[in-house]
Protein backbone atom coordinates (compact mmCIF):
# COMPACT_ATOMS: atom_id res chain seq x y z
CA UNK A 1 0.00 0.00 0.00
CA UNK A 2 1.33 3.41 -0.93
CA UNK A 3 2.02 5.58 2.12
CA UNK A 4 -0.14 8.69 2.01
CA UNK A 5 1.37 10.51 4.97
CA UNK A 6 2.78 13.04 5.07
CA UNK A 7 1.14 14.53 1.98
CA UNK A 8 3.84 15.22 -0.58
CA UNK A 9 2.63 18.77 -1.18
CA UNK A 10 3.36 19.55 2.48
CA UNK A 11 6.94 18.30 2.21
CA UNK A 12 9.56 20.94 1.43
CA UNK A 13 12.11 19.67 -1.10
CA UNK A 14 14.58 22.56 -0.94
CA UNK A 15 17.15 22.33 1.87
CA UNK A 16 17.84 26.06 1.61
CA UNK A 17 14.21 26.79 2.51
CA UNK A 18 14.49 24.50 5.53
CA UNK A 19 17.66 26.32 6.58
CA UNK A 20 15.79 29.62 6.43
CA UNK A 21 13.47 28.29 9.14
CA UNK A 22 16.44 27.19 11.27
CA UNK A 23 18.22 30.54 10.85
CA UNK A 24 15.20 32.74 11.46
CA UNK A 25 13.73 30.71 14.34
CA UNK A 26 16.79 29.31 16.16
CA UNK A 27 15.05 28.55 19.46
CA UNK A 28 14.66 24.84 18.82
CA UNK A 29 13.43 21.70 20.53
CA UNK A 30 16.03 18.96 21.08
CA UNK A 31 14.48 15.48 21.11
CA UNK A 32 16.17 12.26 22.23
CA UNK A 33 14.94 8.95 23.65
CA UNK A 34 16.04 7.00 26.71
CA UNK A 35 14.50 3.62 27.61
CA UNK A 36 11.56 4.36 25.35
CA UNK A 37 10.85 7.74 26.97
CA UNK A 38 11.20 10.93 24.90
CA UNK A 39 13.39 13.60 26.48
CA UNK A 40 12.83 17.18 25.31
CA UNK A 41 14.70 20.42 25.92
CA UNK A 42 14.08 23.87 24.46
CA UNK A 43 17.35 25.68 23.69
CA UNK A 44 18.91 28.00 21.12
CA UNK A 45 20.41 25.89 18.32
CA UNK A 46 22.46 27.67 15.68
CA UNK A 47 23.35 26.46 12.19
CA UNK A 48 26.92 26.65 10.90
CA UNK A 49 28.50 25.64 7.61
CA UNK A 50 31.51 23.34 7.99
CA UNK A 51 32.23 22.11 4.47
CA UNK A 52 30.10 18.97 4.83
CA UNK A 53 27.02 18.19 2.75
CA UNK A 54 24.50 19.77 5.12
CA UNK A 55 26.58 21.54 7.75
CA UNK A 56 26.09 21.32 11.50
CA UNK A 57 24.11 22.66 14.42
CA UNK A 58 25.78 24.09 17.52
CA UNK A 59 24.29 24.34 21.02
CA UNK A 60 24.90 23.89 24.72
CA UNK A 61 22.78 22.45 27.52
CA UNK A 62 22.73 22.55 31.32
CA UNK A 63 25.07 19.86 32.67
CA UNK A 64 22.42 18.74 35.19
CA UNK A 65 19.71 18.26 32.56
CA UNK A 66 18.76 14.52 32.51
CA UNK A 67 18.85 14.65 28.71
CA UNK A 68 22.64 14.98 28.87
CA UNK A 69 22.83 11.24 29.46
CA UNK A 70 21.52 10.62 25.96
CA UNK A 71 24.00 12.97 24.28
CA UNK A 72 26.74 10.44 23.75
CA UNK A 73 29.13 10.54 20.77
CA UNK A 74 27.30 9.67 17.52
CA UNK A 75 23.95 9.41 19.33
CA UNK A 76 21.05 10.17 16.98
CA UNK A 77 18.96 13.24 17.82
CA UNK A 78 16.26 15.38 16.26
CA UNK A 79 16.00 19.15 16.50
CA UNK A 80 12.67 20.81 15.70
CA UNK A 81 12.39 24.44 14.64
CA UNK A 82 9.04 26.23 14.68
CA UNK A 83 8.32 28.86 12.08
CA UNK A 84 5.04 30.80 11.86
CA UNK A 85 1.77 28.93 12.33
CA UNK A 86 -1.87 29.89 12.69
CA UNK A 87 -5.47 28.76 12.59
CA UNK A 88 -7.10 29.24 9.19
CA UNK A 89 -10.80 30.06 9.37
CA UNK A 90 -12.94 29.02 6.38
CA UNK A 91 -14.23 32.58 6.42
CA UNK A 92 -11.06 33.88 4.75
CA UNK A 93 -11.50 31.80 1.60
CA UNK A 94 -13.48 32.60 -1.52
CA UNK A 95 -14.62 28.96 -1.69
CA UNK A 96 -16.26 26.64 0.84
CA UNK A 97 -13.64 24.95 3.00
CA UNK A 98 -13.19 23.37 6.42
CA UNK A 99 -11.13 24.87 9.27
CA UNK A 100 -7.44 23.96 9.32
CA UNK A 101 -4.07 24.96 10.73
CA UNK A 102 -1.16 26.15 8.61
CA UNK A 103 2.47 26.00 9.70
CA UNK A 104 6.12 26.07 8.72
CA UNK A 105 8.33 23.64 10.67
CA UNK A 106 11.79 22.16 10.15
CA UNK A 107 13.02 18.82 11.49
CA UNK A 108 16.79 18.30 11.51
CA UNK A 109 18.27 14.89 12.30
CA UNK A 110 21.89 14.21 13.08
CA UNK A 111 24.66 12.72 15.20
CA UNK A 112 26.08 14.17 18.40
CA UNK A 113 29.66 15.37 18.77
CA UNK A 114 30.50 16.45 22.30
CA UNK A 115 32.84 19.40 22.84
CA UNK A 116 35.15 18.53 25.71
CA UNK A 117 37.58 21.43 25.43
CA UNK A 118 36.50 24.45 27.48
CA UNK A 119 37.87 26.95 24.98
CA UNK A 120 35.96 25.21 22.17
CA UNK A 121 32.74 25.51 24.18
CA UNK A 122 33.45 29.19 24.84
CA UNK A 123 34.03 29.68 21.13
CA UNK A 124 30.60 28.24 20.33
CA UNK A 125 29.04 30.64 22.83
CA UNK A 126 30.84 33.57 21.19
CA UNK A 127 29.75 32.51 17.70
CA UNK A 128 26.17 31.81 18.78
CA UNK A 129 25.93 35.21 20.47
CA UNK A 130 27.28 36.90 17.37
CA UNK A 131 24.67 35.18 15.22
CA UNK A 132 21.78 35.90 17.59
CA UNK A 133 22.75 39.57 17.97
CA UNK A 134 22.34 39.96 14.21
CA UNK A 135 23.77 42.49 11.79
CA UNK A 136 23.69 45.39 14.27
CA UNK A 137 24.90 43.80 17.52
CA UNK A 138 24.33 45.62 20.77
CA UNK A 139 26.58 43.22 22.62
CA UNK A 140 29.78 41.41 21.64
CA UNK A 141 30.74 38.43 23.80
CA UNK A 142 34.50 38.09 24.19
CA UNK A 143 36.25 34.72 24.42
CA UNK A 144 38.12 35.86 27.54
CA UNK A 145 35.07 37.27 29.34
CA UNK A 146 35.70 36.20 32.97
CA UNK A 147 32.01 35.60 33.57
CA UNK A 148 32.18 32.60 31.26
CA UNK A 149 34.73 30.95 33.55
CA UNK A 150 32.11 30.62 36.29
CA UNK A 151 29.55 29.28 33.80
CA UNK A 152 31.57 26.88 31.68
CA UNK A 153 31.61 24.04 34.22
CA UNK A 154 27.83 24.00 34.35
CA UNK A 155 27.12 23.45 30.66
CA UNK A 156 27.77 20.82 28.02
CA UNK A 157 28.66 22.08 24.55
CA UNK A 158 27.89 19.93 21.54
CA UNK A 159 27.49 19.88 17.79
CA UNK A 160 25.02 17.97 15.65
CA UNK A 161 26.32 16.62 12.35
CA UNK A 162 23.29 16.93 10.09
CA UNK A 163 22.43 13.61 8.45
CA UNK A 164 18.83 14.27 7.39
CA UNK A 165 16.13 16.90 7.25
CA UNK A 166 12.42 17.46 6.67
CA UNK A 167 10.48 20.58 5.95
CA UNK A 168 6.87 20.49 7.14
CA UNK A 169 5.34 23.34 5.18
CA UNK A 170 1.54 23.39 5.23
CA UNK A 171 -0.02 26.50 3.74
CA UNK A 172 -3.16 25.47 1.85
CA UNK A 173 -1.27 24.11 -1.15
CA UNK A 174 -4.32 22.07 -2.14
CA UNK A 175 -6.54 25.15 -2.51
CA UNK A 176 -7.13 27.48 -5.45
CA UNK A 177 -4.39 30.03 -6.13
CA UNK A 178 -6.51 32.94 -4.84
CA UNK A 179 -7.30 31.03 -1.65
CA UNK A 180 -3.63 30.12 -1.15
CA UNK A 181 -2.82 33.81 -1.31
CA UNK A 182 -5.50 34.59 1.28
CA UNK A 183 -4.10 31.86 3.55
CA UNK A 184 -0.62 33.32 3.18
CA UNK A 185 -1.85 36.77 4.16
CA UNK A 186 -3.66 35.27 7.16
CA UNK A 187 -0.41 33.62 8.26
CA UNK A 188 1.36 36.99 7.98
CA UNK A 189 -1.44 38.80 9.83
CA UNK A 190 -1.44 36.27 12.65
CA UNK A 191 2.21 37.06 13.45
CA UNK A 192 1.31 40.68 14.15
CA UNK A 193 -0.97 39.78 17.06
CA UNK A 194 -0.36 41.84 20.21
CA UNK A 195 0.65 39.41 22.97
CA UNK A 196 1.43 42.03 25.63
CA UNK A 197 -1.69 41.26 27.72
CA UNK A 198 -0.94 37.52 27.58
CA UNK A 199 2.68 38.00 28.67
CA UNK A 200 1.73 40.40 31.49
CA UNK A 201 -0.82 37.90 32.81
CA UNK A 202 1.56 34.93 32.53
CA UNK A 203 4.32 36.80 34.38
CA UNK A 204 1.94 37.81 37.16
CA UNK A 205 0.43 34.34 37.56
CA UNK A 206 3.86 32.70 37.50
CA UNK A 207 5.24 35.03 40.18
CA UNK A 208 2.17 34.47 42.38
CA UNK A 209 2.51 30.70 42.02
CA UNK A 210 6.21 30.87 42.92
CA UNK A 211 5.41 32.84 46.07
CA UNK A 212 2.98 30.15 47.19
CA UNK A 213 5.59 27.37 47.04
Amino acid sequence: MKIKYPPQHHQERNFENVLEVVKNFPFGTLVTVKDGEPLITHIPIVYEEDGSKYGKLVAHIDRFNPQVGTLTPDALVTAVFYGPDCYISPSIYTTKQLPTWNYIFAHIKGKIKLLTDKEAVKSTMVRMTSFLEGENPKHVLQQDDPRMESLIDYIIGFEIEITGWEGKFKFSQDKLKKDRELAKQELIRSQMKDVSAFIEAIFEHHENAQKSV
